[in-house]
This record gives structure tokens, C-alpha cells and sequence, in this order.
């Protein structure tokens, strides 16, 4: 039932969709924690007109598909003149979408460590810039790891969406030989194996990652 010889004449194909699945990921990662950490500081500040407006982005990002976002991002947008690559559009679609979710773990982070500590950095004179990055952030990073692993997990299996708009990623890949040799079990099931390698490994390592954070904690 399962041709070993079609998985093994395919993996050139698959590999290469895997770089492209791995690439799509690393990028979203970088635009959801970077924009995410911004976003879920700018959150906890007083102003109401930042807070608001963020909470609209999270609210709009978290309340519609990811498919949604993608397709918009490549076929609306053109008609407004901004025309973008299919895999840079799927890239700003799933960062821009993992940005909300990042936002609000960054921002539960910070809700966790004690007003008591930023207090007491206060009165040692330190600035609120210094307070935020010697003692809040190292807090809320080792306390928001677990959820910003899984975040970084998602991901390699959201980087799929990308196949919808004829990104060559992996389950693209996949696609293309199910539809020439009409084998889907076989080429699906290398394909989940493939997923489900990438997705254990970022967790033993991110686990790997954690307790050593930890260990003198």
C-alpha cells in the first residue's frame, strides 16, 4: 500500500518545499515576536487611544481565518495598487497574524511579574526604559516561553496555508505529485512524517531551551 519507491524518487521535491515551509516560518516568527513584543509593551501603557487601536488589530487578526488574511494580502491588495509575491504574501499574512497572538502572550507576561519589583527598581534609580529590559522582560520571556514555543509550533503547520495562493512549500509539493501519480496515501503520509519530524524537534529542543533558562531559577 505505501510505495516507498514514489517517497524516496520524491524527497528531492519535498526537501525543497520544506526549506521554502521552513522559511515561511522562521520569517513569520520574526515579524509576529518582534511586533508582538511592541504590541503587548504598548498594551500595558496608559494611553487608552494605543490600547484601543491594539486591541482592534488583536480582535480583527484572532477573529478571521489565517486562509482569509492570506488571500486577502494577495488578491485584494493588488486592486489598491500594492501587489506582492506569493510568498511574501503569505509570510506578512501568517507574521501579521501571529503578532496578535505574541501581543497578548508578551503582554500576560508582563501583567505576571510584580508591580512590587518594578517598585523597587524605581527607587534604585532606575529609568523606566532599564526597568522594563533588566527586570521586567527576562521575567515575562522565561515565564512566556512554554506559549511562545507553541506559537513558534503553529507555525511550521500554519506555513501550509501558503500552498493556497502556489507557494512551492511542502504540502504545495505534495500536491503536485498526488495530482501526477494519483497516490495520495503514500505522498500525505511522507508529508505528515515530514511535519511531524519538524514539529518534535522544535519542541525537544525549545523544551531542551527551557530548563536550561530555568535551571538556576
Amino acid at each position: 500500500m505505501i510505495d516507498f519507491n514514489l517517497i524516496w524518487n520524491s524527497l528531492p521535491n519535498l526537501i525543497h518545499g520544506t526549506s521554502i515551509s521552513l522559511q515561511i516560518t522562521f520569517i513569520a516568527a520574526f515579524i509576529g515576536l518582534t511586533l508582538g513584543s511592541i504590541f503587548g509593551l504598548a498594551e500595558t501603557s496608559e494611553s487608552r487611544f494605543i490600547s484601543y487601536a491594539i486591541k482592534t488589530y488583536v480582535t480583527l487578526f484572532r477573529g478571521t481565518p489565517m486562509l482569509i488574511q492570506i488571500l486577502f494580502v494577495y488578491y485584494a491588495l493588488p486592486q489598491l495598487g500594492l501587489t506582492i509575491a506569493p510568498f511574501w504574501a503569505a509570510s506578512l499574512a501568517i507574521g501579521f497574524n501571529s503578532c496578535a497572538y505574541i501581543s497578548q502572550i508578551i503582554r500576560s507576561g508582563i501583567n505576571a511579574v510584580s508591580k512590587g519589583q518594578v517598585e523597587a527598581a524605581h527607587s534604585l534609580g532606575f529609568t523606566p526604559i532599564k526597568t522594563m529590559r533588566y527586570i521586567v522582560f527576562p521575567q515575562a520571556f522565561r515565564v512566556t516561553l512554554p506559549a511562545l514555543g507553541n506559537e513558534l509550533i503553529t507555525l511550521v503547520k500554519d506555513s501550509s496555508l501558503a500552498s493556497m495562493i502556489g507557494v512551492m512549500e511542502l504540502t504545495k509539493e505534495a500536491s503536485i505529485i498526488r495530482s501526477r501519480t494519483y497516490d495520495a496515501f503514500s505522498i500525505l503520509l511522507a508529508v505528515s512524517i515530514i511535519y511531524l519530524i519538524l514539529t518534535a524537534t522544535l519542541s525537544f529542543c525549545l523544551k531542551k531551551y527551557e530548563k536550561r533558562l530555568t535551571k538556576h531559577v
